[in-house]
């Protein structure tokens, strides 16, 4: 038997295998910065904040000073309502006056007033009490937004002393309505007091303080013109 030598093998060579090339390991690279470059960084971060913070500021104060001027503009249109109101209500608290004055002239006229028990103001104050509301709403928001930080002191104290005054007037409906809902008012007897209690109440609520009243209002509302 012939020996099997690699010239006599009938098997086939084994086929090579590649091998695969080795991944080259990635290198870390560490960045070195100085001092320089972190001090630089840090004051672009400040001044960005800054920044922010500044434009931030801008527009509160822009949104703010609008606001102002928008609350100080609906006061003064307030003020001038109320001045024209008020014009109008001291001629009719007048003209209610001389009406009462009448009435204690005239006996006939007084019971025209009370009758059987029952008071007729219609014949004494033909518009009511009041004839006009003085409103105040503005002032209140005006009070709540604290604008009042934006106008001189003396423009304030004018502003407090009106409306304080305007709420004096305003309550004198209910007072000239606690007296002609008593009991001795009703009495016919009792006209001619009922009658001089009512025009008091009349001159010291409402028709005393309006000249002056009138006389600030204006004053008011020129101090308030550039609005």
């Amino acid at each position: 038997m012939e020996p099997i030598t690699p010239e006599n093998n009938p098997s086939p060579a084994p086929e090579s295998v590649p091998i695969p090339p080795k991944k080259e390991e990635l290198r870390e690279v560490i960045a070195r910065r100085n001092w320089k470059e972190y001090l630089g960084e840090s004051i672009l971060i400040i001044f960005s904040v800054s920044l922010a913070i500044f434009v931030t500021e801008i527009f509160s104060q822009i949104h703010e000073n609008r606001q102002t001027r928008d609350v100080l503009h609906q006061l003064r249109l307030e003020l001038i309502s109320n001045y024209d109101a008020e014009q109008s209500q001291y001629q009719y608290h007048l003209q209610v006056l001389h009406n009462i004055d009448s009435a204690l002239k005239d006996e006939n006229f007084r019971k025209q007033f009370i009758h059987n028990g029952q008071i007729n103001l219609s014949v004494i104050a033909p518009e009511g009490v009041l004839k006009n509301d003085l409103n105040d709403i503005a002032w209140q928001v005006a009070r709540q937004n604290n604008i009042f930080s934006k106008i001189d002191l003396r423009t304030y104290t004018m502003l407090t002393d009106i409306y304080d005054n305007q709420q004096r007037i305003t309550n004198s409906e209910g007072e000239i309505g606690k007296l002609l809902l008593s009991f001795e008012s009703r009495k016919p007897e009792n006209a001619r007091t009922t009658l001089i209690l009512l025009s008091d109440n009349y001159f010291a609520w409402a028709v005393q303080r309006a000249p002056k009243l009138l006389m600030k209002y204006k004053k008011a509302i020129d101090a308030l013109s550039s609005y």
